[in-house]
């Protein structure tokens, strides 16, 4: 499982190669109930995201083990 960093967590590939825990808090848009209870995935930092709106870009994968990917874009957790 994997994932990519916005600008301000890049911090010139410094973050690259960490592991984070994240977990869906809510919906960022009018889909319902995005988030599967409970669940958390890890990931691996292993891109870049510049101009990300959001903390940490998703593989398809991880996102669709925490919520439902048809949302598209949810409010994470992360530590």
């Amino acid at each position: 499982m994997i994932a990519a960093a916005s600008d301000p967590l890049w911090n010139n590939g410094a973050i690259c190669g960490k592991m984070f825990t994240v977990k869906c808090t809510g919906a960022t848009n009018p889909f319902p109930h995005p988030c599967f209870d409970g669940k958390e995935v890890t990931v691996k930092i292993v891109d870049h995201c510049p101009g990300c709106g959001g903390t940490l870009d998703l593989s398809k994968e991880a996102f669709a083990t925490i919520a439902n990917p048809v949302a598209g874009v949810i409010n994470i957790e992360y530590w």
